[in-house]
């Protein structure tokens, strides 16, 4: 089984464990909100295309809040969870991509609903092969998600291996674990348990261009 769809498989555990109503990490969506936006990715993902298109305020997106709605009661929530588990349809080619497409979504959309509320999540200790295969799948997808930064960014595994996501004359280090690293790329930064270093100007510079 890939790194993705064991991810996948303690994803909507943690679904089935919440319930409908739990927080979640994404402004506006509770888990089923989260669920739902998952499940349309995968099966209808032209509705992502069109609710973008329409610039509701999250929580209030038309096809996924028809979804959610639907997912408001346990039974109706389990059923779509069971969606989710059962991974991408044969015709949609994010399931030939494997953890390339969906690694780093499972990821850090499992820690959205696991921190939802910045309570004190007991933190995961993940199979050394899985966080191997986030750290290589991070660094082509942080060079983009960073690429509007002020300052040069280089992200570093302490006692590990680093990697500059965004070269310029001035740059900081974001230290952190894979998990910690991928989730401040994706602009999880007060969930994500990183240190910024570099000089205090530049660290200054970085963090208001977030």
């Amino acid at each position: 089984m890939s790194h993705s769809m064991t991810e996948r498989a303690e994803l909507a555990e943690t679904f089935r464990e919440t319930g409908p109503d739990a927080p979640t990490r994404c402004e506006g969506w509770r888990s089923r909100h989260l669920l739902a936006h998952l499940v349309l990715r995968e099966r209808r993902p032209w509705a992502v295309g069109a609710d973008l298109l329409s610039r509701a305020r999250p929580g209030q997106e038309p096809r996924l809040g028809r979804l959610a709605d639907q997912a408001a009661d346990p039974a109706g929530f389990a059923s779509l969870v069971d969606v989710l588990a059962d991974g991408p349809p044969a015709w949609n080619p994010m399931g030939l991509l494997g953890d390339r497409a969906n690694l780093l979504e499972m990821v850090v959309h499992h820690e959205d609903l696991r921190r939802g509320d910045l309570a004190e999540a007991e933190p995961r200790v993940l199979p050394t092969e899985r966080v191997r295969a986030v750290w290589e799948h991070l660094q082509p997808m942080a060079r983009l998600t960073y690429r509007s930064s002020p300052v040069g960014v280089v992200l570093v595994v302490p006692g590990g291996p680093r990697a500059a996501v965004r070269r310029e004359a001035d740059s900081v280090a974001v230290v952190g674990d894979p998990v910690e690293l991928a989730l401040h790329a994706f602009g999880r930064t007060e969930a994500a348990d990183v240190e910024v270093l570099g000089r205090p100007e530049t660290v200054s510079r970085f963090l208001s261009g977030r």
